[in-house]
């Protein structure tokens, strides 16, 4: 309940702050192809169901329905102030709306599209077990996922391969041992992880040793090991 509160008296106070630069970005996103400058996809919802998340769009309209869900950096399907609201991570900061109306939290495993919920093992469908939010541990580690991905000729089975194990492990590690302090923490690294990535990532090691997590899941954390498709524990 806690929480709960607290998340809602976040995301009202921010969308009133930030509502000059969401209105300015939405208006330059649909300046550029008068389209909705708004991308609402399908989520998975805590529990099970699903939820509308709102994002501001970075990509040309409908680019869900042309290519991968999965997007690396040289994605053609992203528009040129779409690169820029990436950078920044603005188009996350319409989901305060969401915050808002009770579907997701400032902090929790980030909301995934119904079908790779479908694919879960047994251990990861634990992520389920809270809210999804905007920010968690892996949201830091992987700010640049789209950098990871360029090049790659399959960007999904490159993100199934090499990302989404420590993500899944980063967000089971969070769900285990989510405290409001833990939260007040990684909304800073988030901040941080913006205008000095690496102060953020040796920020998010020091949690993660101070909360006991395993040495490899620490190393990865730091980017100080090359990813790999290690399997999540207990699974096959």
């Amino acid at each position: 309940m806690a929480k709960a509160l607290f998340d809602r008296a976040v995301a009202m106070i921010g969308l009133v702050v930030l509502s000059p630069l969401l209105v300015i970005v939405c208006a330059l996103v649909w300046l550029q192809d008068l389209r909705s400058p708004f991308y609402v996809a399908l989520r998975a919802a805590r529990g099970g169901g699903s939820f509308r998340m709102v994002k501001i769009r970075s990509m040309v309209s409908h680019a869900d329905r042309i290519g991968s869900n999965s997007t690396s950096a040289d994605d053609p399907r992203v528009t040129r102030i779409g690169r820029f609201v990436r950078n920044w991570k603005i188009d996350e900061l319409s989901q305060l709306w969401n915050v808002l109306k009770g579907d997701m939290s400032l902090v929790g495993p980030r909301p995934q599209v119904l079908e790779e919920v479908d694919t879960y093992s047994d251990t990861e469908k634990a992520l389920l077990t809270v809210r999804p939010g905007i920010t968690d541990f892996a949201s830091i580690v992987f700010a640049d996922e789209g950098a990871i991905l360029a090049g790659a000729v399959d960007p999904y089975q490159t993100y199934v391969r090499l990302i989404r194990p420590w993500k899944s492990r980063l967000g089971l590690f969070y769900v285990q041992h989510r405290t409001f302090l833990v939260d007040l923490r990684l909304i800073q690294l988030t901040v941080l992880r913006i205008v000095a990535p690496r102060r953020a990532l040796a920020g998010v090691c020091r949690l993660l040793e101070g909360l006991g997590a395993p040495e490899d899941l620490v190393r990865v954390a730091g980017r100080n090991a090359a990813l790999d498709s290690q399997g999540l524990p207990g699974s096959a």
